[in-house]
């Protein structure tokens, strides 16, 4: 399954430029780990850092300018960091599979003249197969919706714009003019008429670009979570359906489809369930006379059933996370917000191991981006899988690795727990 080795973002709020993991320009560092965990104060970014991923899932679907209004962002002058000129940029460094060639994706988003967001750049980077070391080969250029798109799976060019060495158009016009040219052959002339859709989404539909395709379905495929206990108290229309929504809504009609289609991995699921949330015996689904779906609990304590309605925040939450992980065709990329709130504490441990175990021991398993308040789960988490969010001076977010600190590293094989050293502030900046 893809994983994301790394990712940068740049003029996104109080993100005015931070790097998480390895980029193609930063071969030394390590990568993102399965299971990443993003720790710090209130107000330090978490949030932000959170919606980015959001926000690019968002561009894809809907487009840049729908995207920046969505969830509440207010539109692009207030997600753009403030006093910072030039557009957002964002920059995904991922592989398809364990021993594929990784993949560059960088997206600029700038305003015109009206104030309105338009895709100013897209480039799709990698390098070719045994090439070890030096610049990769780009195979998408786009810039204002015009540029150049390599078919198959080798082509592309090295491109320096730092040097301003390649000009798009006139390489456009050298291809136009030389038809009978193996440049012509290889490559496909884009010129785009929507400047606030990604060229990603249009190329990444025709079969001549499979590695548009593979990128863009990555990204499709990716799992926000936007979960709610109050989303997962409604009541829809009877009928099974396969995922669950980013809101939950559909908590019913997933445990109907895994009723029917999954039976043992869904009395797993209840076992592990009653282990964590004592008293709960079983969990099914009740359609009313008009078509609607109540989601009921057994508990052990009492005669009648309870219905979701009746069901404490952290019941319904923690059935949903394990329903997330068992999962029989799960997201790429997972992305969750502070998932401790409304749970017992002494379940964060075990739910962060839950996490883990999802990501790095099963083979089809989701790459986990969280973030969290909760030292009980961090207590969990080694130090090269949390990253520490903090203010810079000028109030911009700042970003290091847990296990950049010789000291914290030390502690930790000592067997002092990580969580336990942030409340003791030994993660704080020195």
């Amino acid at each position: 399954m893809a994983k994301i080795e790394g990712f940068r973002v740049k003029s996104f709020r109080v993100l005015k430029k931070i790097t998480l993991g390895r980029l193609w320009t930063r071969q030394q560092r390590a990568p993102l780990t399965p299971l990443t965990v993003v720790i710090g104060k209130n107000g330090v970014g978490k949030s932000t850092l959170f919606d980015a991923f959001g926000f690019l899932a968002d561009c894809l679907k809907s487009g840049v300018e729908e995207a920046c209004d969505a969830r509440g962002r207010g539109g692009f002058a207030q997600i753009r960091s403030q006093g910072i000129p030039g557009p957002m940029e964002f920059e995904v460094y991922y592989k398809e599979e364990g021993n594929a060639r990784p993949i560059t994706y960088e997206l600029a988003i700038d305003a015109d003249p009206s104030g309105r967001p338009f895709v100013l750049k897209e480039r799709l980077r990698q390098r070719r197969k045994g090439q070890k070391h030096g610049r990769p080969f780009s195979f998408m250029i786009l810039n204002h919706g015009k540029g150049i798109a390599w078919k198959g799976e080798q082509g592309g060019r090295q491109v320096d714009e730092a040097q301003e060495n390649f000009d798009a158009l006139k390489w456009m016009e050298y291809i136009k003019s030389s038809e009978e040219k193996e440049e012509s052959r290889e490559t496909e002339i884009v010129e785009l008429d929507d400047l606030r859709r990604l060229g990603i989404v249009t190329l990444g539909s025709l079969k001549q670009h499979p590695r548009i395709a593979a990128f863009r379905r990555f990204i499709e495929g990716w799992y926000i979570s936007y979960f709610t206990p109050d989303a997962a108290r409604s009541l829809p229309l009877a009928g099974p359906q396969k995922h669950l929504n980013i809101h939950g809504d559909n908590l019913g009609n997933v445990v109907q489809f895994m009723e029917r289609e999954h039976p043992k991995r869904f009395q797993d699921i209840l076992k592990r369930i009653s282990g964590k949330i004592p008293g709960i015996d079983n969990i099914d689904t009740e359609k009313t006379s008009d078509g609607r779906l109540l989601l009921r609990f057994n508990d052990k304590g009492f005669r009648d059933l309870f219905y979701s309605q009746q069901m404490s925040d952290g019941t319904l939450k923690a059935f949903a996370y394990l329903l997330l992980l068992e999962n029989p065709n799960p997201p790429p990329f997972l992305c969750i917000e502070e998932p401790e709130n409304g749970l017992y504490h002494k379940l964060l441990e075990s739910l962060a191991r839950e996490f883990r175990e999802h990501a790095r021991d099963r083979k089809d398993g989701s790459q986990v981006f969280m973030t969290t308040h909760h030292p009980y789960f961090v207590d969990a988490l080694d130090p090269h899988e949390v990253w520490i969010l903090d203010k810079g001076p000028e109030g911009f977010s700042t970003i290091r690795r847990a296990s950049d600190d010789p000291i914290v590293r030390n502690m930790v094989a000592e067997g002092l727990p990580l969580g336990g050293l942030w409340y003791s502030d030994y993660l704080d900046a020195r």
